[in-house]
């Protein structure tokens, strides 16, 4: 699989800094819902590697979600994640390897992104670990097969190009995930959502992250 691994994954999540001082240390740009949306905009948290450098993050468009699902349409949202195009790279320790980003690192973080705001809260409490490892392991493999029957074509824009994307629904949300094709950098985009369609949806570039300052 040409994503990072779960471990450096997890590993690269902590924050870093102050909330805008993160996203603004990217040597990459940041994507965001485009400008026919004009709902709430909301930063929340990059990922970085052992030595500061930002490996990813995520911008909120709608109402911030909470852990509730038993009404989802309640809840409008939807989370853009960027992840720069990286080869594979030695880890910031230099005593392994991190392989290169691809689309299916774009969904797995928008999977998990998803999956960490949806768990059933009609769930006993003992049970939600098992139930949330599960359905990470199937986010998983899902972001690794996205030519498989889990996933569709979704062409929506971005920076005003036609894009495909692999697109999927769920109970709880929908993910999506593809390549800023526009991006001289390269860019990978995520996408989670609920109670907002993503039909329709169109991605750009931040110009200027005080918009999701609130």
């Amino acid at each position: 699989m040409e994503t990072t691994s779960r471990a450096a994954e997890e590993e690269s999540s902590a924050p870093v800094g102050g909330k805008v001082d993160g996203y603004l240390l990217a040597e990459f740009p940041w994507y965001g819902l485009d400008e026919a949306f004009t709902g709430p905009r909301w930063l929340m948290q990059v990922g970085a590697a052992a030595d500061g450098t930002v490996e990813h993050g995520a911008t909120g468009h709608g109402e911030e979600p909470t852990i509730r699902v038993e009404s989802p349409q309640d809840e409008r949202f939807a989370v853009v994640v960027t992840v720069p195009s990286r080869p594979v790279r030695r880890s910031a320790d230099g005593t392994g390897v991190l392989e290169a980003t691809s689309v299916s690192t774009a969904a797995w973080l928008a999977g998990s992104g998803l999956l960490a705001r949806t768990w059933p809260t009609t769930m006993d409490r003992t049970l939600r670990q098992d139930w949330l490892d599960q359905q990470t392991m199937l986010a998983w493999e899902l972001a690794d097969d996205l030519g498989g029957g889990g996933w569709s074509e979704l062409i929506l824009p971005v920076d005003g190009a036609p894009t495909s994307f692999a697109y999927r629904e769920s109970e709880y949300g929908w993910v999506l995930a593809g390549s800023a094709s526009e991006s001289p950098e390269g860019v990978h985009i995520g996408a989670y959502g609920r109670g907002m369609s993503a039909y329709g949806l169109g991605f750009s570039v931040i110009k200027d992250l005080a918009a999701y300052q609130g």
